[in-house]
């Protein structure tokens, strides 16, 4: 006669297993975007913690409190300053 079609059981299992395959490889991908994430928030984590230990050590001395509160002045005029002039 001619060619023959497959049967319908096949194509699915065909398709089925089609889908698994990019299922399991965009899960792949989602799993090492997320780890690299997670590497990414740890390291900031160590900077953050870093950058609070430093600003602790500064702190606990009187002079470099009165360094830092007019520090902090300066900044605040500054942006008095430029969103009035804004």
């Amino acid at each position: 006669m001619g060619i023959s079609t497959p049967p319908v059981s096949l194509i699915l299992k065909f398709f089925t297993c089609q889908l698994s395959g990019d299922i399991h490889e965009e899960v792949e991908t989602h799993n090492r975007i997320l780890d690299r994430m997670g590497n990414d928030m740890d390291t900031s984590r160590g900077f953050l913690s870093g950058t609070v230990d430093k600003f602790k050590t500064v702190f606990e001395i009187k002079s470099s409190r009165r360094m830092g509160t007019l520090v902090a002045s300066f900044v605040a005029l500054f942006l008095l300053v430029y969103y009035l002039t804004r």
